[in-house]
């Protein structure tokens, strides 16, 4: 009798417990292979592959994760390192990245900082000596990015006051105060550079995040109302709203100069503008940024998937680039699981998970570590390519990893 009352009981009890949806198991599975993948692969990798001995970091790392000797260090590459090891921190609490995350700040403070000028030089020669000082708008957005991070992490006010200096000096050397916007690329001493393309998307696109993360620390009002005009100038200037893509080269006044969808950065646009404007605070800018973002996200799931769930890279006019680069991938999961979380709409949840299984299957380099940078349409890896360098970096995969540990509980 006692062993039936508790039988009864343990089903009485069964019974009484929610039952779990299909979408709460999908997010469950999403949330722990991704974190793992951070933390049992991503990371390590940088942590034990990038620094060099000799100060900061390699500047190049081969296929195999052995260093290129003597090359240039990025400025990109170092101010992204500084971002990914400081919000490693911030959400780990892991000592090892505090370390790391210092290590980043302090070289990129004693040797990519201009201290005549002022400003961040684009690429060191490998002993930390200026090789190209020239002041490009998408590398001092980034100098802004990880430096603020850095204090968000640390409380460390050196890493704001060196984000806030270079922030004050992009505003009067680098926006565009009659069209508004960041213009792209200028001298050392600020004097600004011709181009055939004086604003493009992607610097605008990593200036908004920059403001964005700037302003999350620093509560200042002018930010404010740069953050403002730079969510509107991504939502309508450079955002063309009748084919949910952006343009991406763009004159002073933002007319078009080439026909190109680049699938990865616009769902990459779709989930930083809607945090843009979770951060300024503004309710209507936030409801207009979440309608965008769904539209967004629904014709990249339209035009940029494969069949077999990988994003490609571009079109430019007739011509598909079906390649498939590492970080569009990381992209496509967190704006897709964006996309879900505002709408509901279950085809968007379906499609971050199909995303997150191709990189599962084709890009996480299980011999050497990391993620391969680019495979072939039918899923070969390209084994020439580097794992660092300028433009290869921890800061897109690392930020899906991020992304996932705080949006999913």
């Amino acid at each position: 009798m006692k062993n039936l009352l508790i039988a009864i009981a343990c089903l009485w009890f069964v019974a009484l417990q929610p039952a779990i949806s299909q979408e709460d198991k999908a997010m469950e599975q999403l949330k722990r292979e991704i974190v793992q993948d951070l933390t049992d692969n991503i990371l390590p990798f940088w942590a034990s592959r990038s620094p060099d001995p000799s100060g900061g970091f390699y500047g190049t790392l081969n296929f195999d994760g052995t260093p290129k000797e003597n090359a240039p260090k990025g400025g990109i590459l170092n101010a992204r390192l500084v971002w990914t090891f400081s919000a490693a921190y911030r959400l780990l609490k892991d000592g090892r990245y505090l370390a790391l995350a210092d290590r980043a700040q302090r070289y990129f403070l004693d040797h990519f900082i201009d201290p005549e000028y002022g400003g961040s030089f684009y690429i060191l020669n490998a002993d930390g000596t200026p090789r190209d000082a020239h002041k490009d708008t998408y590398q001092n957005v980034f100098a802004i990015y990880g430096l603020s991070e850095h204090y968000r992490a640390t409380g460390n006010r050196e890493s704001l006051d060196a984000a806030v200096a270079v922030y004050r000096n992009l505003i009067e050397h680098a926006w565009d105060s009659v069209n508004g916007g960041f213009i792209e690329s200028f001298t050392r001493d600020w004097k600004m550079m011709e181009m055939e393309s004086p604003k493009t998307m992607n610097t605008n696109l990593h200036a908004l995040e920059a403001l964005t993360n700037l302003y999350r620390v620093w509560k200042d009002d002018g930010l404010k109302q740069h953050l403002r005009e730079e969510i509107d100038v991504m939502s309508h200037k450079v955002l063309n709203q009748t084919t949910w893509h952006e343009q991406l080269y763009l004159t002073m006044d933002w007319k078009n100069q080439k026909d190109i969808d680049s699938y990865g950065h616009d769902i990459e646009f779709s989930w930083l503008l809607v945090e843009a404007a979770e951060v300024l605070g503004d309710e209507k800018i936030l409801e207009d940024t979440r309608r965008i973002a769904v539209n967004v996200a629904a014709v990249q799931l339209a035009q940029g998937i494969d069949q077999s769930g990988g994003m490609m890279y571009e079109k430019t006019g007739n011509h598909l680039n079906d390649n498939r680069e590492w970080w569009p991938q990381t992209e496509a999961v967190t704006g897709f699981l964006n996309a879900w979380q505002i709408s509901g709409d279950p085809k968007f949840l379906d499609a971050a998970v199909r995303s997150w299984e191709w990189i599962k299957t084709y890009m996480i380099d299980r011999e050497y570590g990391e993620w391969y940078s680019n495979v072939y349409p039918d899923g070969a890896p390209q084994k020439k390519r580097v794992k660092a360098d300028q433009w290869r970096c921890p800061y897109h995969n690392s930020r899906m990893g991020f992304e996932v540990m705080v949006r999913v509980e």
